[in-house]
């Protein structure tokens, strides 16, 4: 991969974690669903060269289900009572890996939310957990979404949703709704207390976006027209869109693996939100960041990369949360080391799904020590904890700001492609 971030030319790819793991989207460990249980899970491995050949389900000790390849996303009859579930893999050559789970299977039908519970106080993004059933549709429950005081903020497809939301602090009446195939719905109310944060909502629709391209081998950056990539950025959106504003961003051209760097600033120096920071008095103050955004890939097979970061300079540092999922280079989650100016790999899957919506959470800290703290990254309902520091770098002492950036790398033949940003919000606190 190279670094657009700090712009700096480098072409590196990284080895698969050599381990195997099984991702389960739903169900969520202990949660309360309704039958037919749905399962989605993927699965990964770099012990065998040839991959994963197979996946199945168990339900107290019985395997129900068995499936080609390396994801399922199913429904199975599951009777009411407590189970004891489990999603294995088999690859190609006779290893095997499994993650386990205990589900609540309730005769009921409705909307059962088991995170978070009703009038707690939580954290911002908030975990939902939620799955819903219906007894007067024979075609099943078609997607999930939640309300944050009236206003429709997250949509997942399917019967389950295990999903990260972030509001704003102080009180808040959340509504969890599900829709079936046949025109109905349910919902539960659960109301929250969401401590401390800042959001920052609707990025993608934001004024104030910039965009500059990237050429091999160099890297160096270049403005509009820049001979041998091109790019655009369409906002407003309504359809495909979750919210009626979604942005499309597009980038093609002639040179192979040239990029588009699209970047908004939202605090400090140039803030397109009113939030200058004249007297820098809010910068210092922040010390938490949470990426929040539904994309959607139009083309993975001419997608490189694609890219999601935070970058904060104050006080004559640099400190860049630069997260990529290596699409063509391995389906991996990579993060930026700013010292030494690489690119490292996680070993965390990153498999997003072709025309859908994938929905992507960051979270970041800057410590104490100014410190950078790789925390989590959660796709699609799966919540992976990266847990990795690294060092800040220097930055000019003028530079004050909190940038956010989504980038997008061209493949071997600059194959032309586009993805849509949607539901897109900075949390900071």
């Amino acid at each position: 991969m190279k670094s657009s971030i700090c712009l700096i030319s480098m072409f590196l790819m990284f080895a698969a974690s050599a381990s195997a793991s099984v991702s389960v989207s739903s169900p969520s460990n202990g949660a309360t669903v309704g039958s037919p249980v749905t399962y989605a899970a993927t699965a990964s491995t770099s012990t065998c060269s040839k991959g994963v050949a197979s996946m199945g389900i168990y339900v107290d000790n019985q395997l129900l289900k068995v499936v080609n390849g390396t994801t399922v996303n199913t429904s199975l009859a599951v009777g009411s009572g407590t189970h004891n579930t489990v999603v294995e893999e088999w690859d190609y050559c006779g290893g095997a890996t499994y993650a386990s789970m205990t589900i609540n299977v309730s005769a009921q039908t409705g909307v059962f939310v088991s995170s978070p519970t009703p009038s707690s106080q939580v954290g911002s993004p908030v975990s939902y957990v939620a799955s819903a059933t219906t007894a007067t549709c024979s075609k099943g429950v078609a997607s999930m979404g939640v309300y944050v005081d009236n206003q429709l903020t997250t949509v997942v497809s399917g019967a389950s949703m295990n999903t990260k939301v972030p509001i704003g602090s102080g009180t808040h009446n959340t509504v969890v709704e599900a829709w079936d195939y046949c025109g109905g719905a349910a919902y539960t109310p659960v109301q929250v207390t969401v401590q401390g944060g800042h959001v920052i909502s609707n990025i993608q629709a934001s004024s104030g976006w910039k965009s500059w391209g990237e050429l091999a081998p160099s890297y160096n950056i270049c403005s509009w027209p820049c001979s041998g990539v091109s790019w655009s950025m369409t906002q407003n959106i309504g359809s495909p869109s979750l919210t009626g504003k979604a942005t499309e961003f597009y980038l093609g051209g002639t040179t192979p693996y040239a990029d588009v760097l699209y970047s908004i600033p939202l605090l400090g120096q140039g803030s397109t939100q009113g939030l200058p920071d004249t007297n820098h008095t809010l910068l210092p103050t922040i010390h938490n960041f949470t990426y929040d955004a539904y994309f959607l890939p139009t083309n993975l097979a001419a997608t490189q990369v694609l890219e999601f970061d935070v970058s904060m300079y104050f006080n004559g540092l640099s400190l860049i949360w630069g997260q990529q999922c290596r699409v063509l280079g391995g389906y991996t989650w990579d993060i930026w080391d700013n010292i030494n100016a690489t690119w490292i790999s996680t070993g965390i899957p990153c498999h997003p799904v072709n025309n859908a919506w994938n929905h992507v959470t960051i979270q970041m800290q800057r410590e104490s020590d100014n410190w950078l703290l790789f925390q989590s990254v959660t796709l699609n309902g799966v919540t992976t904890p990266v847990n990795r520091y690294y060092q800040a770098s220097t930055a000019p002492s003028s530079w004050w700001g909190v940038t956010v950036n989504y980038q997008m790398d061209g493949n071997s033949k600059q194959t032309g492609y586009s993805t849509y940003l949607d539901g897109f919000s900075l949390t900071y606190w």
